[in-house]
């Protein structure tokens, strides 16, 4: 009996790239697909579709700096890896190679291309990642999350093909909750999320902001945020003093379920929160990354500012004023509410797991 055609996916470790392949991965299971993933060793904290007998690491390195020293030590890592990569992906004799983005996917890439294995990227964001930038012109085809990313370069836009970003069940799960936006003596919630690492702004500028809210909404208030342990202690005790009812905790595993849970949330812009907030269809204030060279947070937001369901405060206008005249406006304008969430659910793409395996499929001459 022959086996089933394997698909390798190959993301770096963090959950922006690795949610995408974990749902492109079940999509093809479900049409009899074998898959594994190679990635770096940052993967092995998640827990998901992939199984430890699924994964295999390779050495990767992110170009952290242009010293000369540090460049010669990530260069001698990749090169590693692409050789690890290379007697890996002769062994499994996969269909094609998938990258997700992340600089852990440039060994198993250009392995997959210097041995004649058909190749595909996908790139979550408004602005393509640098090693997905740096593979572009090298992959058979490109698949983004949103439309016109690479249209100021035809012979790259010639190969791409938008399909959304991969969504995994909890997410489609949580679309599936209507939106009802709560009357002006309704309870309020309220959720801030700052990115898989937390952040340290949200910690900065939230709870003062709050502070500054008209004590009638801190009786509707109902408050979960993301809060890095070393800041917990005194985010607590503001909330406290207010006897503002708030959850507070490093992270969420259930991040989906509050999202849909919630009537307003206060995030960073990642291209993962961004598509999970387009495909939940959830008002958002977010604050773009600051620093970025590329600038994709600040992009990734504007595709739901645009739609009309979100507000972009740049980190530097952040303040707790600023902060809680927002949220005192949504608060008393439920219908605003209620059409921003309907805006950001236009720009989401619940089929994207299966555009992707179909573009797969294409590029593998498979199926």
């Amino acid at each position: 009996m022959t086996e089933a055609p394997l698909v390798v996916l190959a993301a770096g470790g963090t959950g922006g790239h690795l949610f995408p392949a974990e749902a492109l991965g079940a999509a093809l299971m479900k049409r009899g697909y074998r898959v594994r993933l190679i990635t770096d060793a940052r993967a092995v904290r998640y827990s998901g579709l992939f199984t430890s007998d699924m994964i295999d690491v390779v050495p990767s390195e992110t170009v952290r700096s242009r010293n000369p020293l540090s460049l010669a030590r990530t260069a001698a890592l990749l090169s590693a890896g692409a050789a690890k990569a290379a007697l890996l992906i002769r062994k499994l004799k996969p269909a094609a190679v998938i990258g997700f983005g992340g600089y852990p996917t440039l060994p198993p890439l250009m392995a997959a291309r210097f041995l004649g294995v058909p190749t595909l990227i996908h790139d979550s964001n408004a602005v393509l990642g640098r090693a997905n930038r740096l593979l572009s012109s090298r992959v058979d085809a490109i698949a983004t999350s949103l439309p016109g990313v690479l249209d100021r370069d035809p012979a790259l836009a010639s190969k791409t093909t938008t399909t959304g970003t991969p969504m995994r069940a909890n997410i489609l799960a949580a679309a599936a909750v209507p939106y009802r936006a709560p009357e002006t003596t309704e309870p309020f919630r309220l959720l801030v999320v700052g990115g898989s690492q937390g952040a340290r702004v949200m910690s900065d500028v939230v709870p003062p902001a709050i502070e500054q809210l008209e004590p009638v909404l801190w009786s509707r208030l109902s408050l979960v945020q993301q809060v890095r342990e070393e800041d917990m202690a005194r985010v607590r005790a503001i909330y406290t003093r207010l006897k503002i009812e708030a959850e507070l905790a490093p992270f969420f595993a259930d991040l989906p379920a509050r999202l849909a849970a919630s009537h307003l949330v206060v995030s960073r812009s990642g291209a993962g929160t961004v598509a999970e907030l387009a495909a939940i269809g959830r008002p958002s204030i977010l604050v773009p990354l600051p620093g970025a060279i590329d600038q994709d947070q600040f992009a990734n937001a504007g595709v739901l500012v645009e739609a009309g369901g979100a507000i972009r405060i740049a980190q530097s206008d952040f303040s707790p004023h600023r902060l809680a005249s927002e949220i005192s406006a949504l608060a008393a304008e439920p219908q605003r509410l209620t059409d921003m969430a309907a805006n950001a659910r236009t720009a989401g793409r619940l089929d994207a797991a299966d555009r992707l395996a179909d573009l797969v499929e294409k590029v593998a001459k498979i199926g």
